[in-house]
């Protein structure tokens, strides 16, 4: 170690697990004992002495000797492992486990202590090719403006009766007359109607009550019997959930959904634009803009999933357990915040604590896969940082002592945390500088996938 009156060795064991041999020199030990009777003199009242005056022997005979030895070992095996960490650049995943036999440190001796800790696995992805990925073409296409603009009419069409002989469609809206029994052939009142508008595919009725009114044409009249599912969510059928219903279906109207004409007025008079075209540059620059925001964002998230579809090893168990853990902290912290209950936020998501546990699971996978490729990347492609690239980290933080503050972390054994995050925020940054990016008009290829 540098700048250390210390000296490891470190073994690599099975299982990413490492073993590392630390031998502290004998004048830092002497400094660390002599440090410990200080403090003790300081801390306690010894008769016929004032604070911080006790001499050793005082201490040995009121404490044991052994007991001052014990406390400098503790001081000095909870100190050096930081700096072992830091300085061997380990990536603990767990905590370290101390040698049995190490015994206690002895004036004038060095002292050697061992400790095992499982570090970070290294893996390696099935490829490093460039990633490709597709994204929109920049500003806005006339397939993407002309496709706002028909939204833009469907949202402001009508509809109108169509001809006698018109037969109901999914995209049509019906007017029906209606009655209803349940098993006993008893009336459901509530849904009998001499008139209802009804459009395919609403919560009002069910996808089977759908089928059968498709094709009936004004003035048709159909008798038929459903089986209400027993988690049927219609609002017209809930009560009826488990069993039969029949119905007596006219139909009285067969309505088209009828758009606006994109004319000069509908866009003045509907939209408050001076024309068409004015209405087409406002729709025009208003795509050009969320796709400055959604490219970037787009592409980062397709280099992602294709990083991890690269990952083809199993994750290890531990640094799934403790994600998971990671994940479930940060999400109990924000419940708690916001006030809401567990039970409260999952009636509110419709999951069941299985779901829950299932999903915390599938996430913890998905985000240790990312982490471990992004790694992976960075190990190939040889990204390195610097000591001040750590100090800058914390500088950006925006804390009001970044250099105490960065002092903690390295006394803690926490630095490698930040380099492992900028690292992959390195590895993403790079492996999306690298990716073969194809610009796609989306629209248009949806228009011609429609015309086929």
């Amino acid at each position: 170690m540098k700048d250390a009156p210390v000296n490891t060795q470190v073994e690599a064991l099975e299982g990413d697990k490492v073993k590392v041999t630390v031998t502290v020199d004998a004048k830092d030990v002497d400094a660390r004992i002599d440090r410990a009777y200080k403090d003790i003199a300081r801390k306690y009242s010894f008769p016929g002495f004032r604070k911080g005056k006790a001499p050793r022997p005082v201490i040995d005979n009121a404490l044991g000797a052994e007991a001052v030895l014990a406390t400098t070992t503790d001081d000095l095996v909870n100190g050096t492992y930081p700096q072992v960490v830091e300085a061997e650049g380990l990536f603990p995943v767990s905590q370290p486990t101390l040698g049995e036999e190490d015994g206690l440190v002895e004036p004038g001796k060095p002292y050697t202590f061992t400790f095992e800790v499982d570090v970070k696995p290294s893996f390696e992805l099935s490829s490093y090719d460039p990633i490709e990925v597709e994204l929109p073409e920049p500003g806005a296409s006339d397939a993407e403006v002309e496709g706002q603009i028909e939204a833009l009419l469907d949202h402001y069409s009508d509809y109108e009766e169509a001809s006698a002989a018109t037969k109901m469609k999914a995209e049509n809206q019906a007017d029906l007359a209606m009655k209803a029994t349940d098993k006993d052939g008893n009336a459901i009142d509530f849904i009998e109607t001499d008139s209802r508008a009804y459009d395919p595919g609403s919560p009002l009725f069910s996808k089977a009550f759908d089928e059968e009114i498709l094709g009936m044409k004004k003035g048709e009249t159909r008798t038929f019997t459903i089986d209400v599912p027993e988690d049927d969510s219609a609002v017209y059928l809930a009560a009826q959930a488990g069993q039969p219903v029949t119905f007596t279906v006219t139909m009285n109207a067969v309505r088209k959904r009828v758009a606006p004409e994109p004319t000069d007025e509908w866009a003045r008079d509907t939209m408050g634009f001076e024309d068409m075209a004015d209405l087409r540059k406002n729709v025009a620059e208003s795509i050009a803009h969320q796709k400055d925001d959604l490219i970037p964002r787009m592409k980062e998230n397709q280099v992602l999933v294709e990083l991890v579809a690269r990952f083809e090893d199993e994750v290890p168990e531990n640094l799934l357990e403790a994600e998971e853990a990671s994940l479930l902290q940060e999400f109990f912290g924000q419940l708690q915040r916001q006030g809401v209950s567990f039970d409260s936020y999952l009636m509110q998501q419709g999951l069941s604590a299985d779901q829950f546990k299932e999903d915390v699971k599938q996430q913890a996978s998905d985000d240790v896969k990312q982490q471990l490729a992004l790694d992976a990347w960075a190990r190939h492609e040889g990204l390195e940082l610097t000591d001040a690239d750590v100090t800058a980290e914390f500088e950006k933080a925006g804390v009001e002592d970044p250099a105490a503050v960065e002092r903690q972390w390295r006394d803690q054994g926490r630095l490698h945390l930040i380099r492992e995050g900028i690292l992959r925020a390195r590895a993403l940054e790079d492996a999306m500088a690298k990716a073969k990016v194809t610009e796609v008009d989306f629209a248009a290829r949806a228009k011609e996938k429609e015309a086929e």
